[in-house]
């Protein structure tokens, strides 16, 4: 086992024990590391970094992204990912996780906005190394990057921050998201998450104009104005004035 970014790069031997627990991390980890994921939040989150820290800050956000790919529902599940450091490298403690979140929140609009910087550096890498196969390869006015816009209404169950009566009688979040459409071939891929409390509504323009812009910031060339090479979609509540 060698460690080359913020995973370990594991390798194939002989063993008595033919098992290896959560295995399938290894796409997830590989998948950072081919788009440059890891370098690119650690660079973007340095100033949240303690001088004395043993851990990266960025490493503690990858991880706790992990830990909701494999199931996690809170900073705690993280630990998953602790109990298989073969596979994951060494994972941060709870309280360093939470005074990470902790401190992150003090100042969420500019850790938000660095998060994002990071990401829009990896998939303009992912989306160029896909080649032919990325959603804006030869795009124009007949075949263009496609964004959908659409809320979905999650429930929670207990009275958490900003959870709010739903316009569908129910109780939680409605968050408003843009995905980048891969084609009948493939899947939506997650551009953007606006967080809105359950009642926000539903063909709120303010926010459909939100996040259509921070969409086109997670664009490869981040151009702010794309002309007619990209289209965006929504459903009947983007129909506004």
């Amino acid at each position: 086992m060698k460690t080359t970014g913020s995973y370990p790069r594991v390798h194939v031997d002989t063993a008595k024990v033919t098992a290896v627990g959560q295995a399938g991390g290894i796409l997830l980890t590989e998948t950072i590391r081919a788009a440059g994921l890891d370098q690119a939040l650690s660079e973007a989150l340095t100033r949240w970094r303690k001088p004395l820290a043993v851990h990266d800050p960025g490493k503690i956000i990858l991880d706790l992204a992990m830990s909701l790919v494999l199931g996690g529902e809170a900073l705690s599940d993280v630990a998953t990912l602790r109990a298989e450091p073969g596979i994951y490298g060494p994972v941060a403690s709870d309280p360093t996780v939470s005074r990470l979140i902790a401190t992150l929140a003090e100042d969420a609009d500019k850790a938000i906005k660095a998060i994002a910087g990071a990401r829009q550096q990896a998939r303009a890498r992912a989306w160029a190394l896909a080649g032919q196969h990325a959603p804006d390869y030869e795009t124009s006015a007949e075949d263009p990057v496609v964004i959908d816009l659409d809320a979905s209404l999650i429930t929670a169950h207990s009275e958490k921050q900003q959870a709010a009566a739903t316009f569908k009688r129910g109780f939680g979040f409605h968050p408003l998201m843009a995905f980048a459409d891969h084609g009948p071939e493939g899947t939506g891929e997650a551009l953007v998450v606006h967080l809105r409390p359950g009642n926000a509504g539903s063909n709120t323009a303010t926010d459909h104009i939100t996040v259509t812009k921070a969409a086109l910031a997670q664009l490869p060339e981040k151009n702010p104005r794309p002309g007619r090479r990209v289209l965006v979609r929504a459903d009947g509540a983007g129909g506004t004035k």
